[in-house]
């Protein structure tokens, strides 16, 4: 069952996503997932909220709006930005940067892998000036789910 959706404005700066993300995660659509899919859920919003301050927004500052959507089984998740535009308008592919088992990890190109492999029905548009992206978060996760 579809409930209406809850409307969030974070301000593009680090220190406003951890207090935003903070947020997000305490509403009752968040609430209401596993605690294996609030994890997850975490991890990904934390993510898709850092690389548009970092990447979209870069060295301006803007609003990103969230809209979390309870499905029961999960929570719709849609972002808005109007930030900078993907390359090409496309996601990035989300694959895992060559790893040597020699030395530290690289730093950056997990991001999308992990975003891709943690969620259902990835979209992106941009229309207009605005980004959209939108994605469902399962409301339960198992170890297997994650590999």
């Amino acid at each position: 069952m579809k409930r209406q959706p809850m409307y969030f404005t974070i301000e593009s700066s680090p220190i406003e996503v951890r207090h935003g993300l903070a947020c997000l995660l305490a509403c009752s659509a968040m609430r209401d997932l596993d605690e294996c899919a609030r994890g997850t859920a975490e991890i990904v919003l934390a993510e898709v909220l850092n690389n548009i301050v970092e990447h979209a927004y870069s060295e301006q500052k803007g609003s990103i709006s969230i809209a979390l959507c309870d499905l029961g089984a999960g929570v719709e998740v849609v972002v808005t930005d109007q930030g900078r535009a993907f390359p090409q308008e496309q996601l990035p592919q989300g694959k895992l940067p060559p790893i040597d088992t020699t030395a530290d990890l690289p730093e950056g190109g997990f991001g999308w892998y992990l975003i891709r492999t943690l969620v259902k029905d990835l979209t992106y548009r941009r229309l207009q000036s605005t980004n959209h992206l939108s994605f469902v978060l399962p409301g339960a996760v198992t170890a297997a789910d994650l590999f």
